[in-house]
């Protein structure tokens, strides 16, 4: 028999489950579908675990340079087990207070299975133990994520056991070394991190520069930063083939610039990109477009060309972030039930990538405002005439802002340095609320701090 809602929500990621309890909470009788586990990929194959991760290399890394802080240590290792450990338990109780949290909602069920549209207004769901079992509803709502981009070019790639970055978070050793298909925003912190546990690590970046995306001079920033860990990087790479020798034994062929060679390892990462989990959704039955890459078509609103049924997160496309799907939620909630009218359109999208140092980003950067012919102006300030990288032993990165001459408003930033995410979010405040550059040149900031350090960054701005 098939049971009528007024609100179905298909995966419980950053933007699904927020959702969910607060149209139960505004009288919506709601129902949450779930494949797997509570809290999507940042809860439990992103954010939480990777970020737990991290922190547990930094330590190894700051164990490492001790000496030069004047605090002997005679020595230390890695325990990859008791880093799963840590890392799992932190997740665990993530992912289960999530859950209790859905369960205890008035006016919300929870069911965890495979959602399948039957058609515009109604999914089947296929639950792990039990009969397929059909719902309704006026409004849907769709946040079901990514998956892995796993590439169907490289001969012999079904015939080793590579990793994703959800498998390489349950390895309990440190691999002898790690091969990365990707220089991308995961590559790299996983090839921090395992470099900084012991591991040999190799990237292959198939552009000419890792993090196409930024500006040359940051993305040289990060290439330095990673080859001073002894980080091997190879540009313009292609992998062909795989061969698996012996458990524990890959030789890769790759094409470096035009050159043939191959390199031998024990693991695999393939970090190329991630794809919307739209293929099972059965689509079709809705009309719902989507484009040639599997993303969701949706207006500044979030709702797809078909009325009532919505998208959230990264199965829409556009930039995959936590904290961009969360918003999403509070776009589509505050629309529907407080009759807002917001939209997606030019919302500001900061991000940061957790290398040590990091990399944080808002706005624009010099490459797209030179092709959008702006007028404009560029402060830089190395980390190393920062009083605090100095004071705290650190001086990897620097500081970059893009502004306008005329309005003296701060276009985008880009901070690579210890904290660097924190600064990039003062900035961002900054152009949220119209604060010019020439006002925080000479705003009073407590010292000594990261954030005084953007007195200096736009010194050089002045007439």
């Amino acid at each position: 028999m098939m049971k009528e809602y007024d609100c179905i929500v298909i995966g419980s990621g950053q933007a699904g489950t927020p959702l969910a309890k607060k149209l139960a909470g505004a009288g919506k009788k709601t129902l949450l579908v779930e494949k797997r586990f509570i809290g999507g990929t940042c809860v439990n194959d992103g954010c939480t675990p990777t970020k737990t991760m991290v922190a547990s290399a930094r330590v190894a890394y700051l164990a490492s340079r001790c000496n030069e802080m004047g605090v002997t240590i005679k020595g230390y290792k890695v325990d990859m087990r008791q880093i799963k450990k840590h890392k799992d338990d932190i997740v665990l109780k993530s992912r289960n207070g999530g859950q209790a949290a859905v369960e205890k909602t008035k006016n919300l069920d929870l069911l965890f299975g495979d959602a399948t549209f039957i058609d515009k207004k109604t999914i089947s769901v296929q639950p792990e133990k039990g009969k397929t079992k059909e719902f309704k509803a006026e409004l849907i709502f769709i946040n079901t994520g990514a998956k892995t981009i796993i590439p169907d070019d490289i001969e012999g790639l079904d015939e080793i056991d590579y990793l994703t970055s959800t498998t390489i978070l349950d390895l309990e050793k440190v691999p002898e070394h790690l091969l990365i298909i990707g220089g991308n925003y995961i590559g790299l912190e996983f090839g921090q991190m395992f470099r900084r546990f012991g591991s040999k690590v190799t990237i292959l970046e198939k552009s000419a520069r890792l993090l196409s995306r930024e500006d040359e001079d940051i993305s040289a920033e990060i290439t330095k930063i990673l080859e001073q860990e002894d980080i091997i990087i190879h540009s313009n790479a292609k992998t062909t083939k795989f061969k698996q020798k012996a458990k524990g034994k890959i030789t890769a062929t790759v094409s470096v610039n035009g050159k043939e060679q191959k390199i031998k390892c024990s693991h695999v990462l393939i970090a190329i990109g991630r794809a919307p989990q739209t293929d099972t959704l059965g689509l079709d039955k809705t009309g719902v477009k989507m484009d040639e890459k599997g993303n969701i078509k949706v207006n500044g609103k979030l709702e797809t060309n078909v009325k009532g049924i919505y998208a959230l997160g990264d199965v829409k496309g556009g930039p995959a972030f936590t904290h961009i799907s969360y918003n999403d939620y509070t776009i589509v909630y505050r629309n529907l039930i407080e009759k807002q009218n917001l939209n997606i359109n030019n919302r500001p999208i900061p991000y940061c990538m957790f290398t040590d140092p990091e990399l944080g980003r808002v706005g624009i950067t010099e490459a797209q405002a030179k092709e959008q012919g702006l007028n404009y102006k560029v402060a830089t300030l190395p980390m190393e005439h920062v009083a605090r990288a100095i004071e705290t032993g650190d001086t990897r990165g620097m500081m970059k802002a893009v502004v306008d001459p005329k309005t003296k408003k701060i276009l985008g930033a880009a901070i690579v340095g210890t904290e660097g995410g924190e600064i990039m979010s003062v900035l961002q405040m900054a152009m949220e609320g119209g604060i010019t550059y020439d006002r925080i040149r000479y705003c009073v900031f407590a010292h000594p701090t990261y954030s005084e350090s953007l007195n200096n960054l736009f010194m050089g701005l002045e007439d």
